[in-house]
């Protein structure tokens, strides 16, 4: 269990855990809170020669106890470790919040995803089956799922506990022995459950948490020989040089990268059923979601009282430190807040529909960005083309279901999107038709979906995670025929 408070700055960042030891690394980074922008703790800053031991710390494991485990045994311990991280949710969330900056009840939710994943996949690792396949006379032949081996798992700093719930948790479940890298700007949670997983009985190999910046050790575990299996979630520029890297090596990777997700409102939506997710869809942990609702899509019969309803929830909009749990916390770092205020710059005055406001509390060294509405932005602008990862939705009207979809589909991102009607017909009719990996009916997100398969298409990425298809993803199929006369 954690023996320190999870907000006090000497809490054990500066190590990394590697087979089993903690052990520090001859430089560090410093943790800022972005909240107020003050130094919150330390991290280690590990590279090619601490992955190279983590691999092989890892591959050990598959060859020692944690190879030998049984999947019910590997689901026992899963479940512990679930159990255990439920117990410190409180805690978890008030280092996640100061880490990144989200609000405490979101980092609070992310905590107890975090707790759900390992409590599905503890039940899951055992349910994972073959098939017997009828073939020639006198064979038999069947199908075994196996591990990868050693899987690398590259984190990113928007929702570190829950992306480590649904890859860790499910690499872990099928058996693989894992190296977590985290986002430099978001480690202490992932080094928090590390320490839970000990407590939890986890083999040491099985789990090994290298720290460090993402051009140093994320670069040197996406090329390293010794790794089975990648996952990655972060930006397109990102996963296109890890998919090259791992290339080298013909090692697989899951991919889940950007989005521009639409919400499509047609003119017999119930709003007073939709307003709350369209609106959350899009400033939800500050819009650092990479499936946010980036675009809503309005039938021009409903357009202005979908636009009225919203600019009044934006106005309503609090901006302020995680901790004073906000509605919106501030953004991950000053280059986050940088980038995203550049592209705001982009919308004309007239563009901006609402606002929402920033409490007086806020610290001046916050990376704060209000939450932005826009109207009239051009199909074609980069504000409705790229990814913008900050509080910011663009309204959008359309005529006829087909033009919907046309604008739905209009990015190269395929990751969500989100219909609003009543009509059965349309709500059968429109997946089929959606570019998207996910697709909601009059709802959206389903409260984060432990079980629902996630992934994208196009530059959103692909394979997927979460759900039981995770399990399919952190494992290979192995065909055995036997002849027997």
């Amino acid at each position: 269990m954690l023996d320190r408070p999870t907000y006090d700055p000497g809490f054990p960042g500066d190590e990394i855990l590697i087979g089993g030891v903690w052990q520090r690394c001859a430089d560090t980074l410093e943790v800022i809170d972005p909240s107020d922008g003050t130094p919150l703790a330390q991290i280690a800053r590990g590279g090619a020669a601490e992955i190279d031991r983590a691999v092989a710390a890892a591959r050990a494991a598959l060859d020692g106890d944690w190879g030998r485990m049984s999947a019910t045994e590997r689901g026992r311990c899963l479940t512990r470790l679930g159990a255990l991280v439920a117990g410190e949710v409180d805690r978890l969330a008030e280092m996640e919040a100061r880490d990144v900056g989200k609000p405490l009840s979101q980092a609070r939710a992310d905590a107890l995803a975090l707790a759900r994943y390992l409590e599905f996949y503890g039940g899951a690792a055992d349910k994972v089956m073959g098939e017997t396949i009828p073939y020639q006379s006198g064979y038999t032949v069947y199908t075994l799922r196996e591990p990868h081996g050693v899987t690398g798992h590259i984190v990113p700093w928007n929702y570190p506990m829950q992306i480590i719930g649904r890859s860790v948790g499910a690499a872990l479940a099928m058996g693989n022995a894992c190296v977590l890298k985290p986002a430099e700007d978001a480690c202490l949670t992932a080094l928090a459950f590390a320490r839970l997983a000990e407590a939890a009985g986890l083999p040491p190999g099985a789990l090994n948490v290298v720290t460090g910046l993402g051009a140093e050790a994320g670069a040197a575990l996406s090329d390293h020989p010794g790794v089975d299996h990648l996952s990655f979630t972060g930006s397109v520029p990102v996963g296109a040089e890890v998919q090259a890297t791992a290339a080298r090596h013909i090692t697989p990777v899951t991919l889940e990268l950007g989005g521009k997700s639409p919400q499509i409102v047609f003119a017999d939506a119930d709003l007073d059923a939709a307003l709350p997710f369209l609106v959350k869809g899009g400033v939800q942990n500050a819009g650092q979601t990479c499936s946010a609702a980036a675009r809503i899509l309005v039938q021009t019969d409903v357009f202005d009282a979908v636009a009225d309803r919203m600019a009044e929830a934006y106005r309503a909009l609090t901006v302020g430190p995680a901790l004073s749990d906000p509605a919106v916390g501030p953004l991950i770092s000053p280059k986050q807040k940088a980038r995203v205020s550049a592209m705001l710059a982009q919308a004309e005055p007239d563009q901006i529909l609402a606002t929402g406001h920033l409490l007086p509390e806020a610290p001046e060294g916050g990376c704060y960005v209000l939450p932005h509405l826009l109207g009239g932005i051009a199909a074609d602008h980069p504000l409705a083309q790229q990814e913008i990862f900050g509080p910011v939705q663009i309204l959008m009207r359309f005529e006829t279901e087909q033009e919907a979809i046309a604008l739905a589909n209009g990015t190269e991102f395929g990751l969500v999107a989100g219909i609003w009607t009543r009509d059965g017909a349309r709500q059968m009719r429109m997946p089929k038709r959606l570019r998207a990996g996910q697709v909601f009916v009059n709802t959206y997100g389903a409260g984060g979906g432990v079980e629902l398969p996630f992934g994208g298409v196009g530059k959103s990425g692909h394979g997927r995670e979460k759900g039981f298809e995770a399990l399919f993803g952190f494992s290979q199929l192995k065909t055995v025929a036997t002849h027997h006369g």
